[in-house]
């Protein structure tokens, strides 16, 4: 599945285009490799992603196209989230 499909259909971002824009501008980072929107994902990957204060580290769990909202959160685990000041450009 595409990265940026991904991140929608676990809930991790609201829209995929806000996940296209995230990768366009070299914002994700999926096993230490920046990526593009059509990046394939799959179970154990680890995906960085960049946004406003926020940088979080996820690890993928599963991937499944539609799952229901509250499956969602069982896609992936949260493996580290800072927060900075100033926001990384």
């Amino acid at each position: 599945m595409r990265i940026d499909k991904f991140l929608k259909v676990a809930r991790v971002l609201k829209r995929r285009t806000v996940a296209k824009e995230l990768a366009d501008h070299q914002r994700i980072v999926i096993n230490g490799k920046t990526v593009k929107p059509s990046a394939e994902i799959k179970e154990n990957d680890i995906v960085e992603i960049v946004f406003g204060h926020r940088k979080l580290t996820i690890k993928i769990l599963a991937v499944t196209a539609h799952p229901s909202k509250k499956d969602a959160a069982m896609l992936y685990e949260v493996l580290e989230e800072t927060i900075t000041n100033t926001p990384t450009e």
